[in-house]
């Protein structure tokens, strides 16, 4: 499996922390359990949201990530908070007046579904972006049996997007050093142009390392790494989390 240690991981936050030292399989699992059971609590329970907040802020804590680095983020689900602010202005049912406005209540319900569950989700998936590598996120999904064809096609996206986007920077560079400038409707042209040679060069360049993998011996399959292994402390460490929300969801449901 390629290398990704050389590159820039904006997400990946380095430390040495409980948190950490997890296996990422270990990782994997807790936050996609965090998330089911998050989704799987009922809307009315309003307080049980806040304590799975708390719960992540204790793993942030513990993981020593600064608020403001999560915050900032969590900032990819703002046109989400968009799509769902709007719900209580057209969805359809009974009314209430809130601030002197009249809205849904069944989209005010709806609003906060999507605002609680998502943020929630996108919370998670940051805290495990930021103290888990890239290369051994995949290492862990080949560790949890992911289909190998996926686990390689997300290995060289990660190892080949740094190329591609040095290309396009090269591209942009060579258009404006010919008095280029993307002002308006009249330009796009050029840039639907500049679009399909990017492709074509991608293209070209999958194509040569794909013949010089088969050159190596590469015959379909990656070499499987199959020496992750977890402790059960590792493993407690790690459900701790959806295990708190576990009890936390079947008590939304019980009150």
């Amino acid at each position: 499996m390629p290398d990704h240690g050389g590159h820039a991981q904006r997400l990946y936050r380095p430390g040495d922390t409980p948190v950490h030292r997890l296996p990422a399989h270990c990782k994997l699992i807790a936050v996609f359990s965090f998330v089911l059971i998050a989704v799987a609590t009922p809307r009315e329970a309003v307080w049980a949201f806040g304590l799975y907040a708390a719960l992540l802020a204790g793993v942030a804590a513990l993981a020593r990530l600064p608020a403001g680095f999560v915050l900032r983020r969590m900032l990819i689900e703002v046109p989400f908070v968009a799509f769902a602010l709007l719900l209580p202005f057209i969805a359809e049912g009974e009314q209430v007046r809130v601030l002197g406005l009249s809205l849904s209540e069944s989209g005010l319900w709806g609003a906060w579904n999507i605002l609680a569950k998502g943020t929630l989700g996108v919370a998670a998936s940051v805290l495990l972006a930021a103290t888990t590598e890239l290369r051994a996120v995949l290492l862990g999904l080949q560790r949890l049996r992911l289909p190998p064809l996926l686990v390689q096609i997300a290995s060289f996206m990660l190892r080949y997007a740094d190329v591609i986007s040095d290309e396009l920077r090269r591209m942009r560079i060579a258009r404006e050093s010919r008095g280029f400038r993307a002002r308006g409707p009249a330009q796009w042209g050029v840039l639907a142009k500049t679009a399909g040679a990017l492709f074509i060069r991608a293209y070209e360049r999958g194509e040569r390392v794909h013949l010089a993998m088969l050159s190596r011996g590469y015959a379909g399959t990656m070499p499987v790494i199959d020496h992750l292994t977890a402790s059960r402390a590792q493993w407690a460490g790690a459900v701790a989390l959806p295990a708190a929300a576990l009890a936390v969801c079947v008590l939304g449901w019980s009150l």
